[in-house]
């Protein structure tokens, strides 16, 4: 694949590792890769850190496992993210709504705060208001990326690049093979979520979870609610009430063509709709849910918060069977006990879960991109089918798949050799040594 020339474009910065995108992946990626002695560039097209961490959600999940005994399964740099925020006084454990292990909530404004300040103690840089717009490609390998800023485009060149965009906006312009969310099985919905302030919270949950589902659905009709099975949850705030509620469709045909959010028009009419279903559900919360009475609307996501749109093709696809099978790997870089959580197309969730208290790896292979030796992914667009993917894109293992992709880039760098051709023990070492868990507890 040959790159247009862009040899004219000015250079703006290098690095020996550059990360696309800082959210619970990127974040932790360009943490662990400066942490390794890489020179590290971390790109955010948003003024904040955090990605769905800060603009759409509230809740850590994945760091422990559901079932009758909860085991921590994610260590390492979520272990500082989380030292850090209780620091601050801004986060509290909870229970899942939907049985899927224990929740960590937290304060989203003070976990900008706390990404900030672990990657400016590692040593990373991070540059804001900056957008991927293509990939300079020299035969196998990432050059630099062409990126938009507020003074034009500009070039960023690297050595190992990681693609922590959510989407593999950097592999799609790579020309890495992926699969389209939605085009061979029903993507997941989108979700605006959104906070509440003036609850009464202790009357809230006079309410148990089941008459609060069985409320939404016989309002659904009247209030036109997309979803039945909806959620809210307490926040660090006292009075505050954050929710996952809204329900709105992310893929289409049009021309022909499947497209899905990563399509900038289905894109925008779905953080239209979004918003206009938050007033449907909040009249509901206020009209037939006790504490609700005299509610008010504190905030909308950021954006809609979007599950799925590419999942690349990897050295190794991870499948519905070994997720169910709680399947073990020799490269495994981390380890998931979430459900597989599908928020299809109808009113409702489905939930299928695990062996009681078992884990599936996660395989280094998953985070190698096909055709492209210097790029690694971390995040939700790594390899997996759509149910696989639907288990282990819990924020927590998201964190760790950063920690590995980082880890693997300053490896990389370090002995002058392809992430591809690492050492999946050299890479385990490491990792052990920073703290990530990569076995169940007593095995």
């Amino acid at each position: 694949m040959h790159s247009p020339d862009y040899s004219a474009v000015p250079r703006l910065a290098a690095a020996d590792v550059v990360v696309v995108g800082s959210g619970s992946a990127g974040s932790v990626a360009a943490i662990a890769a400066a942490r390794g002695g890489a020179s590290t560039l971390l790109l955010e097209r948003y003024g904040f850190p955090g990605g769905t961490s800060t603009g759409v959600l509230d809740t850590f999940y994945g760091f422990y496992t559901p079932g009758s005994k909860s085991a921590k399964v994610v260590g390492g740099v979520a272990d500082d993210v989380i030292s850090n925020l209780e620091e601050l006084g801004g986060c509290l454990q909870r229970p899942n709504t939907y049985g899927a292990g224990t929740g960590i909530t937290y304060n989203p404004e003070y976990l900008k705060i706390v990404w900030e300040l672990l990657a400016s103690e590692a040593g990373a840089s991070t540059l804001y208001h900056a957008w991927v717009q293509d990939v300079i490609r020299s035969g196998s390998r990432v050059a630099g990326l062409l990126v938009a800023t507020k003074q034009g485009l500009r070039r960023v060149e690297g050595k190992v690049f990681v693609d922590a965009s959510g989407d593999a906006d950097v592999c799609a312009w790579a020309g890495v093979p992926f699969e389209l969310a939605g085009e061979h099985e029903p993507a997941q919905s989108l979700t605006t979520t959104f906070r509440v302030c003036n609850v009464d919270v202790a009357k809230r949950y006079l309410l148990s979870k089941d008459r609060f589902h069985a409320l939404m659905a016989e309002s659904a009709h009247e209030f036109g609610l997309p979803r039945k099975d909806g959620s809210d949850h307490r926040t660090t705030i006292p009075g505050v009430l954050a929710t996952n509620m809204t329900r709105v469709r992310s893929f289409d045909w049009r021309d022909g063509q499947p497209v899905n959010a990563s399509d900038p028009m289905l894109l925008s009419e779905a953080e239209t709709e979004g918003r206009a279903q938050t007033l449907l559900y909040l009249e509901f919360l206020k009209r037939r849910v006790p504490g609700y009475e005299s509610a008010e609307l504190v905030s909308f996501s950021n954006q809609v918060g979007v599950r799925e749109t590419r999942r690349v093709y990897g050295e190794y696809r991870l499948t519905r069977e070994d997720v169910l099978s709680a399947h073990q790997f020799d490269d495994q870089i981390g380890l998931c006990g979430a459900p597989i959580e599908d928020h299809h197309s109808g009113d409702t969730t489905t939930w299928t879960y695990l062996p009681d208290g078992g884990c599936v790896g996660i395989p280094y292979r998953t985070l190698l991109p096909q055709k492209c030796e210097n790029l690694l992914v971390a995040g939700r667009c790594f390899s997996a089918t759509h149910d696989a993917h639907a288990s282990v894109r819990s924020m927590a293992q998201c964190m760790a798949m950063g920690q590995a992709a980082g880890a693997a880039a300053a490896l990389s760098v370090k002995r002058n050799t392809s992430p591809h051709e690492l050492s999946a023990a050299a890479l385990g070492d490491r990792l052990h040594q920073d703290g990530a868990i990569l076995e169940m507890p007593g095995e």
